[in-house]
Order: C-alpha cells, then sequence, then structure tokens
C-alpha cells in the first residue's frame, strides 16, 4: 500500500516490527547496522540468558503443539532438555547446572497450566497497517478468555516485572491491537508471565491507551523512515550481479559514518550490545559484560 505524501510524491508504508522501533529507541547506531548495513558489521559472542530463554520458549511451544493428553510438566522438562541451546555459558558446567534450573521452572510454570484450555495461538504471527506504518510481530501465546483475546508473552530474565512494564510496552499493545484487527475480537489485556519467579504482570488496556501507543509506534516510525532514506540515497544497493564487499574485521573505529543520521546514545545498554566492539563510544560508556553475566544468581 502506498500513500501521498508531500507535494503529491508516493511514500511506501515503513515496514517494522517492535524490535525494530525499540532498536531506533535504543541507539539509532546499533539500529543502523542491525538493519542497513550490508554486509552487517560482526557481532560479540552469544548471550548465555538469551539461550535460556529461546530453550524455555520453543520447549513451551513445543508443548502446546503435543496431544492433550502428553501435555504433562514432565514432557516440558523433556521438551526443554532435547532442545537445550548452549551458546554463551563459561563451560559445560554453567551450561549443564543453567539447563537444569530451566527445566525445573518450565516444570514448574506448565504445572500451573490447564492443558485443555487450547490457545488461540502459539508463537503466532500477527500484522496490522495504519497510514503510516505496516507493522507485524510474534506472539508467544494468544488466549482466549471469553469474548476477549489476551496477549501472553514469557520472560526468563533476572529481573521481576511489574504492571508498569505490561502497561508500557510497545510490543504487547502492538500485538494486541494486530491480533484484535486479525481475528475480529477484542483484545485489551496483556500479560508478562515472569518463570523464574512465577508472577503474571499484567495491564488492562482501554481503547484509548492502545491508540496512544500505536501514535507512538507511528511516530517512532517517522523519525527511523527519514534516516533510512536518507541512508539509502548514500549508499546505494549493489547492482544485480554484484557482491558486497566483504565485512571487514572488528577494528577500532576512528569516525563512525552516518553518525548525523545514526547518533550513538552512549549508556549502561552498551554492555550488552552486540556491536560494542566497533563502537568507542559505547566500550567507553560501559565495558562489554561476560556473556554469562545476565543469568539470575538465584532461581526461585
Amino acid at each position: 500500500m502506498e500513500q501521498l505524501g508531500l507535494e503529491g510524491m508516493p511514500r511506501r508504508l515503513y515496514a517494522c516490527t517492535p524490535s525494530r522501533l525499540n532498536a531506533w529507541l535504543d541507539c539509532p547506531r546499533r539500529y543502523r547496522m542491525t538493519y542497513l548495513d550490508r554486509p552487517m558489521p560482526s557481532k560479540g559472542p552469544r548471550w548465555a540468558h538469551n539461550s535460556v530463554g529461546s530453550s524455555v520458549h520453543n520447549a513451551l511451544a513445543a508443548w502446546w503443539r503435543l496431544p492433550v493428553h502428553e501435555r504433562t510438566p514432565e514432557a516440558a522438562g523433556t521438551l526443554l532438555t532435547r532442545g537445550w541451546l548452549t551458546d554463551g555459558f563459561r563451560d559445560e558446567a554453567q551450561s549443564a547446572e543453567w539447563r537444569d534450573r530451566a527445566r525445573d521452572m518450565t516444570e514448574r510454570y506448565v504445572a500451573g497450566l490447564d492443558p485443555h484450555d487450547e490457545p488461540l495461538g502459539v508463537e503466532r504471527t500477527v500484522a496490522t497497517r495504519t497510514d503510516r506504518i505496516a507493522v507485524s510481530g510474534r506472539i508467544d501465546r494468544l488466549d482466549a478468555r471469553g469474548a476477549e483475546l489476551v496477549v501472553v508473552d514469557y520472560k526468563t530474565g533476572r529481573h521481576v516485572l511489574t504492571a508498569d512494564d505490561a502497561r508500557g510496552s510497545l510490543a504487547l499493545a502492538i500485538y494486541a491491537v494486530a491480533a484484535s484487527r486479525v481475528l475480529r475480537r477484542p483484545c485489551h489485556r496483556v500479560e508478562l508471565h515472569h518463570l523464574p519467579s512465577g508472577e503474571v504482570a499484567a495491564w488492562e488496556h482501554t481503547d484509548e491507551s492502545l491508540a496512544r501507543h500505536i501514535r507512538r509506534a507511528e511516530s517512532i516510525a517517522g523519525e527511523a523512515a527519514e534516516a533510512d532514506e536518507a541512508y539509502r540515497a548514500r549508499v546505494p544497493k549493489p547492482r544485480r550481479g554484484e557482491t558486497p564487499p566483504a565485512a571487514e574485521a572488528p577494528r577500532e573505529v576512528e569516525h563512525a559514518p552516518h553518525d548525523d543520521l545514526f547518533p550513538p546514545r552512549p549508556g549502561a545498554l552498551c554492555s550488552w550490545c552486540d556491536f560494542a566492539r566497533h563502537c568507542p563510544e559505547g566500550q567507553e560508556a560501559a565495558p562489554r559484560k561476560d556473556p554469562w553475566a545476565a543469568l539470575p544468581v538465584d532461581v526461585v
């Protein structure tokens, strides 16, 4: 779909995901390296906490795909073990310890679910459009509770979440709007299920609060789209048949290109940035963390 921009010129909808919008908010330089630079700059080591999160998410998705009579806590634990990801851990012993911890938290969580309460969607992709954006994303779980839909997002991080986290999540609000439009049923409630603690942080949106989130998404997209267009004007796509230049070896960049369009936002998050090796400002702002540094000390 196209819409008319200034002076009647056609303007494409900005295609995005919540992750892309949040990347722009966090750091335009990281956004550029992730979504625009080709070849993509080399990343740092993978993170152990991402391995935990992905392993748990995959196990829960597979659990819901089992026949109802096979949906037991033990089955969830087995799926977790079989699909365990090992990237980012200090050594095999740490990986094995966290595999057991993740299995325990997954089994505890599943023990509180009704295996007969079939979700409307598991790892369900939804999408919607406005006059400015075409946004899509994948929901961990979409429940039907009465006449309403409920967006459920699994979390495995160290911090226990609150209702404010659910209320302020741009991604959850977008999922709610998109799910409602795709399935033609109201969707106002969003939930963060924190598996380590067993807590559920929930928020009941109104039509007005969801509309505010969509306007916020459009505003973010407007900034990013303008920078994207300027970048592409400077760095045209290779011609058909041309091979992009090989990625350079990691080195300290004296002056990163396009900083006028994609300035860095140095801060504490720089410790966790996949592209920290390419960003002197980020290295100065925060030291690089060990790949396993975000693993919680204890799991309740």
